[in-house]
């Protein structure tokens, strides 16, 4: 390989490859746009077998992913990477990574405006600094404007198609010039893209060198220019395949411009590392280490003690101990393979289970919780039935597949396209692991149940559901075939009561805990009307750094949680946004999913907020309007 064609051109953080640019998705380079290939092309040989990099072992998430994802996978995989990239930028580091290729692949000649295919030939690529990926560039040689002899830059074209069933396409520029027709001057006709500016939309006009005709891009956007495009040619470029069934989207694609937030959406899967479901330490080894353990009959346990390694785990345990423990994980395993659930695969059960178990498993690295000796503080009572502090937990996540232009639902699967991640179906998935802290609190379930006795027939709840139907009518009605059920997945008042909660105590922890609330999470346990829940977890999940230095967890000491509580809930009584904010409600013609709620009093970041700022209210928590709706009526 030439020096000029470095294989190196830049670096994301193990999350992006979660959230923001996994598999399929376009990730803005400096000078170029990349997309990330599917997992066939993914080389793990250079890492396999170093002490450094290995599988991701959460046997809960992969029974999960295996449900939604196929039956073929098998493990979890990080993304391969090599340490030494700083000391050697031209060493075998920098040839480990995460595939990419160029896209869009039609450029544009920044001096002259010329516009034609990568492969065309008619520019050139040069990544000569091992120090400086970020300098990769295409250039066109041969521009009849060029200044110097410097060679000017050539920049995407920044159009795409992409269409609701996951296919991704260039633009189709000279059968958009031409009108569907071939150049009548050249089968190769030459192009230019001229971008005008302006602050009426897209004004860039293409022109073909070789005939002369012209098109404004104003004629492909839109619902009146969708009559202008072609259909959908089932594209998945990440993979090098074009579908041979064709595309199953019912709409004509869509034209976007590189960057823009709808062409990819993540669908992944995450898990916290918690005892198995029993609460025993012994089911949990047992599963985690399942391939090991399950083969070998109960004879030879004895030899497996000082010859298998995950054996010596056991040691405390009994071989009758043991084998039981087997035949428990067993059956849960095939209960799963034979019954699988509807929809998301369960994650939260266990978590809830070992949270509020009566006896907690042994401090490990992976969960360590502790309660202080008088559990909720005095003037806390009657707001709060449990504080714990979780000082060690680990969450592993895992990409399953993505989306376009529409985002997975975070309830039904099955709603939205979900573009594939391989051409065949995958034996791994991308995964990554982050550990930190956090504080769980529970609220009382006598509270709660007042609480939704008095408010479930009021005006303001009729509301917030009402607008949940038409969310779900505007959204997706037209892909269900047969009767289409608006308040499936209803969250429930006690949802909106406890994700509204933790909003406000995520705004305020954040600003003692020296978290940014853009590090915090949460995680909500609501559960349904046939098992009801009314937990809050609240921690940090951040890959640059450890996340368990002790910030957020000292936040729940008895004297600052009194504090914290108490400005979370008097500063919920006003808004800067009121009366405006105080009175809002969702109501007809408008679908959002929120009341007294906006970016000043509630909202937080994307990535901390786990059903994207959706189901908020605080009068349903403090009296903003009218006092019996709301879950505390005072301060503490």
């Amino acid at each position: 390989m030439s020096a000029h064609h470095r294989r190196r051109v830049g670096s994301v953080r193990p999350s992006h490859l979660m959230f923001t640019s996994g598999v399929g998705a376009l990730v803005d380079m400096p000078n170029f746009s990349v997309l990330i290939r599917g997992l066939d092309d993914w080389n793990f040989d250079p890492v396999k077998g170093r002490e450094d990099w290995g599988p991701i072992d959460e046997p809960r998430l992969l029974g999960a992913v295996r449900a939604i994802a196929g039956m073929r996978v098998n493990e979890l995989l990080p993304a391969p990477w090599l340490d030494g990239i700083d000391s050697d930028p031209a060493g075998p580091a920098s040839r480990v990574g995460v595939p990419t290729m160029p896209f869009p692949a039609w450029l544009r000649c920044t001096a002259c405006n010329e516009l034609a295919a990568v492969d065309s030939q008619i520019f050139c690529f040069e990544n000569d600094k091992a120090r400086r990926p970020h300098d990769a560039r295409f250039f066109h040689d041969s521009c009849t404007r060029k200044k110097s002899g410097r060679r000017p830059l050539a920049v995407p074209a920044r159009f795409v198609l992409a269409c609701t069933a996951g296919h991704l396409d260039d633009f189709p520029y000279r059968e958009f010039v031409h009108r569907g027709d071939a150049c009548p001057k050249a089968p190769q006709p030459r192009m230019q893209m001229d971008d005008r500016g302006g602050n009426l939309g897209a004004n860039v006009q293409i022109r073909c060198i070789s005939c002369g005709q012209q098109r404004n891009m104003r004629e492909a956007m839109g619902q009146r220019g969708e009559q202008n495009l072609p259909r959908c040619r089932a594209r998945h470029p990440h993979l090098g395949t074009f579908e041979t069934s064709g595309c199953s989207s019912p709409l004509p694609p869509k034209v976007l411009v590189t960057g823009a937030s709808n062409q990819w959406f993540a669908q992944t899967l995450s898990a916290l590392s918690v005892p198995a479901s029993s609460g025993s330490e012994l089911d949990t080894l047992v599963e985690k280490h399942w391939g090991a353990i399950s083969p070998l009959p109960r004879g030879m346990y004895m030899y497996a003690r000082e010859q298998v390694a995950a054996f010596r785990l056991l040691g405390k345990w009994s071989d009758d101990q043991i084998e039981e423990s087997v035949q428990r994980v067993r059956s849960a395993k095939e209960k799963t393979e034979q019954e699988p659930d509807m929809g998301y695969p369960d994650l939260r059960t266990a978590e809830w289970q070992a949270f509020t178990a009566a006896e907690w498993s042994e401090p490990n690295d992976d969960f360590t919780l502790y309660r202080a000796i008088e559990g909720v503080p005095l003037p806390l009572k009657g707001y709060f039935e449990d504080v714990i502090q979780v000082e060690r937990l680990r969450e592993v996540r895992a990409l399953v597949g993505f989306t376009r232009l529409d985002a997975p639902d975070p309830d039904d699967p099955d709603l939205i396209t979900v573009a594939p991640l391989s051409r065949d179906h995958p034996s791994w998935v991308p995964s990554s692991e982050v550990r930190g802290e956090g504080i769980f609190l529970r609220l009382p379930d006598n509270l709660l149940n007042r609480w939704v006795e008095r408010v479930s027939d009021t005006d303001a709840m009729h509301k917030h559901r009402d607008a949940y139907a038409q969310f779900r009518k505007n959204r997706y009605s037209d892909r269900v075939q047969g009767p289409f059920d608006p308040m499936m997945h209803w969250p429930g008042e006690r949802y909106i009561a406890l994700h509204t909660v933790s909003h406000l105590l995520i705004r305020t922890i954040a600003l003692e805990c020296g978290y940014s609330s853009a590090s915090l999470s949460e995680r909500i346990y609501a559960g349904t009307d046939d098992d009801p829940r009314s937990g809050i977890l609240i921690y940090t999940a951040v890959p640059d750094a450890e996340g368990t230095l002790g910030g957020l967890v000292s936040q729940a000491e008895p004297e600052r949680l009194v504090r914290l509580t108490r400005r979370a809930l008097q500063d919920a009584l006003r808004c800067s946004s009121d009366p405006l904010c105080a009175e809002r409600l969702p109501q007809p013609p408008a679908d959002f999913l929120h009341g007294a709620a906006c970016h000043v009093c509630l909202f937080v970041s994307e990535t901390t907020c786990e059903r994207g700022n959706r189901f908020l209210d605080r009068r349903f928590v403090v009296p903003v309007d009218e006092p019996e709706l709301a879950l505390f009526p005072g301060a503490p």
